[in-house]
């Protein structure tokens, strides 16, 4: 697809909703507490928004200006300026988004069906214990769990076969604003409860002896996940923003949507996790055994329940449809497939690939790798640790160094940035970030 034949978002909102809908995701309300909790809380919460604000912010900044620049999706984007030497790390980030949405879609399953449970009431058991075999119990169903996985891939297919104006476009700016009033709904009752101010202490004061060097590695990792940089999503959506728009301004609106919205998913759950006395340190199962708990224990508990889990489903929709359309920009610009034709091929390609983690967790719990990795484990490990990481450097890298002087005016708005922002956000590109980015990547591989 020619740049001039390419569809651009229909307003500057449009394009920040979706981008921060991708941003926000299961990260912020799945991801964001259980790490908070499992890292001593403020320790993990400062280094966070610290490295976000800056590292992540320059990071998202270089991938959509690569993404407006390129005008194409991450392939297209990486020849159309660097030249085809460098389409193989394009593919890299096809690949890195496909594999992500292989496993994220596993969890997207598992939010809907806690929905309908929330719907029916059948999910609010105040016995951890029951909850955790419940948990299990559903997730080791094969008919079940890749159910609701199909249901989920079903859902994004059909909205990125609609268009990005009329598809994701369109329901960010219905379903974002959702997600914010629903959590604040949420975060006012959670406060409502006696013992809430611990949950609060646990997240904002700062302990120094909780203070690890986990904790801050664990932080600097997060940065990436919860802005979803490195595969090529921003990238993607970049190349649908018009040459007009201050893309600099779009960017530190998404860094700091996607930071609030962390601090809100935390706030959602912490104060009602120390009001009962739950375990902070549960880990993956804080959103789906200790939460349904917690509802089961509070009065209109259903109702909260439902609010609850339809705020997960709104964060898993709005970020998975950007990486599904990683692949189905890939289809329509390199194989001229048309749109609807191209989510087909990738909603089914992605069934099928994400049965593997989806069975992991039953029928082929069996199968391990390198010390006991699932599949699932894998698909995670080798995104999150390993092709994100190096995607994030080949952004970098470009942006900062081969592609400076075709994106330098792009940034700067034709000169209305500042010299020393500017100078700034390039000393970030190549400099601070790159060293950053290769910490979490050696760290994530021993």
């Amino acid at each position: 697809m020619s740049g001039a034949q390419r569809k651009t978002w229909t307003s500057r909102i449009g394009f920040v909703l979706a981008s921060a809908g991708a941003a926000v995701g299961l990260g912020a309300i799945w991801k964001f507490p259980y790490m908070a909790g499992t890292n001593g809380g403020s320790a993990f919460l400062f280094p966070y928004i610290l490295m976000t604000l800056t590292v992540g912010a320059a990071l998202l900044i270089a991938e959509v200006a690569l993404g407006r620049a390129g005008r194409g999706g991450i392939v297209t984007a990486y020849r159309n300026l660097a030249g085809r030497a460098w389409v193989p790390a394009g593919y890299l980030g096809v690949l890195t988004g496909f594999l992500v949405l292989c496993f994220y879609s596993a969890i997207g399953g598992w939010t809907l069906a806690y929905f309908a449970e929330a719907v029916t009431g059948s999910g609010l058991i105040a016995d951890q214990k029951e909850l955790g075999a419940h948990f299990g119990a559903f997730v080791s169903d094969p008919v079940l769990a890749l159910g609701f996985q199909w249901l989920f891939l079903l859902i994004n297919g059909l909205i990125v076969a609609l268009d990005v104006t009329k598809g994701i476009e369109r329901i960010s700016k219905v379903l974002m604003p959702l997600l914010f009033v629903m959590m604040l709904v949420l975060i006012g009752r959670g406060l409502m409860l006696p013992g809430a101010t611990a949950g609060l202490e646990f997240l904002f004061r700062f302990d120094p002896s909780a203070f690890t060097w986990s904790a801050l590695l664990q932080a600097m990792g997060f940065t990436f996940f919860s802005l979803c940089v490195g595969c090529g999503c921003m990238l993607t959506y970049g190349s649908y923003l018009d040459k007009g728009s201050n893309l600099v301004g779009g960017c530190l609106w998404i860094t700091f949507l996607a930071v609030v919205s962390s601090i809100l998913g935390g706030l959602m759950i912490m104060p009602s996790v120390f009001a009962f006395g739950l375990d902070p340190t549960a880990g993956p199962g804080l959103t789906f055994i200790t939460m349904p708990a917690v509802f089961a224990q509070l009065p209109f508990g259903q109702f909260f329940a439902v609010i609850f889990y339809l705020c997960i489903v709104v964060a898993a929709v709005t970020s998975s449809v950007s990486m599904i359309e990683i692949v189905v920009a890939f289809l329509v610009d390199e194989h001229r497939l048309s749109r609807s034709a191209a989510a087909m091929l990738a909603t089914l390609a992605l069934a099928i690939v994400g049965a593997l983690p989806c069975l992991s967790f039953g029928k082929l719990s069996d199968i391990t790798f390198f010390g006991g990795k699932t599949i699932f484990d894998m698909f995670d490990f080798f995104t999150s640790n390993i092709s994100l990481p190096i995607g994030g450097l080949i952004i970098l890298w470009l942006a900062g160094q081969k592609c400076w002087p075709m994106i330098r005016d792009d940034i700067s708005q034709n000169g209305n940035l500042s010299v020393g922002t500017l100078k700034f956000l390039r000393i970030m590109m190549i400099g601070f970030s790159p060293i950053l980015v290769t910490i979490v990547l050696i760290s994530g591989l021993l």
